[in-house]
């Protein structure tokens, strides 16, 4: 992992599904390059060792796809790290993995509800605090299959497609306020959230790449990191691409 000494510098930020995979890997950026961190994530007992392992300065245990549990969070963030000025909102699922015609209902709502719903909550409920300080950066994180769109995974695809939508219009709101907002997309890498596909998707998904090989955890959270920091100032309402050659546009 390349380290920027004191590119965070003072800055403080909340990081959900910090617990693991990307957002850990941004999470440690930060705090390695000067930041705080408030580190959010459904698993409290994985969040504490990641809190631990990294140096978080705070945590939440929550589920984001709940309104008022993140916008306690938000305000509870604010006050241990004295102020807020990124939000990277990571937390995600991937939902089941079959043709539409057999979609289980409850899956297509929790999908929508964590990786669509949850980062609006969490825009909604931190911007206002970026809006304090006149300065702020969000970095939201979608997938190159909400570009594309993936057989069998239409959840994820329209979840997807849908935060970067979300970040495209919130980004125009922002514009002259000193808030940048952008989405990353991501083709697939090396993540826990694999455990939750069947092998024969993950296969799919490399054969798609003309890397030809999935991507590793530190080149998103390179992207992310760059995002979410000062260096990005004159990008907002777009997407940046770790995608190995897949994406197009």
């Amino acid at each position: 992992m390349s380290v920027f000494e004191g590119r965070f510098s003072g800055r403080r930020a909340i990081v959900t599904g910090g617990a693991s995979g990307l957002g850990k890997a941004a999470a440690a950026r930060i705090v390695a390059e000067g930041g705080q961190v408030s580190l959010w994530d459904l698993n409290a007992e994985t969040l504490s060792a990641a809190a631990d392992e990294i140096g978080a300065a705070h945590t939440v245990a929550l589920d984001v796809s709940d309104p008022d549990a993140v916008a306690d969070a938000a305000r509870a963030a604010k006050e241990a790290l004295g102020g807020l000025d990124i939000l990277i909102a990571s937390a995600g699922i991937t939902g089941a993995t079959v043709p539409v015609k057999d979609f289980p209902i409850d899956s297509w709502r929790r999908v929508i509800d964590i990786n669509l719903n949850g980062v609006f909550y969490c825009c909604r409920a931190v911007v206002p605090y970026l809006l304090e300080n006149g300065y702020g950066r969000i970095v939201n994180v979608a997938s190159v299959a909400g570009k594309e769109g993936n057989p069998n995974a239409s959840a994820y695809s329209a979840s997807k497609a849908g935060v970067i939508g979300l970040t495209k219009s919130l980004g125009k709101e922002l514009a002259t306020s000193g808030v940048i907002v952008n989405s990353l997309t991501p083709a697939t890498f090396e993540s826990p959230i694999l455990a939750q596909m069947p092998q024969s998707q993950v296969d799919y998904m490399r054969s798609k790449i003309p890397m030809g090989r999935l991507g590793e955890v530190d080149e998103s959270a390179a992207m992310v990191c760059f995002m979410a920091s000062e260096e990005c100032s004159f990008t907002t309402a777009s997407t940046f691409d770790t995608s190995g050659g897949r994406t197009t546009y």
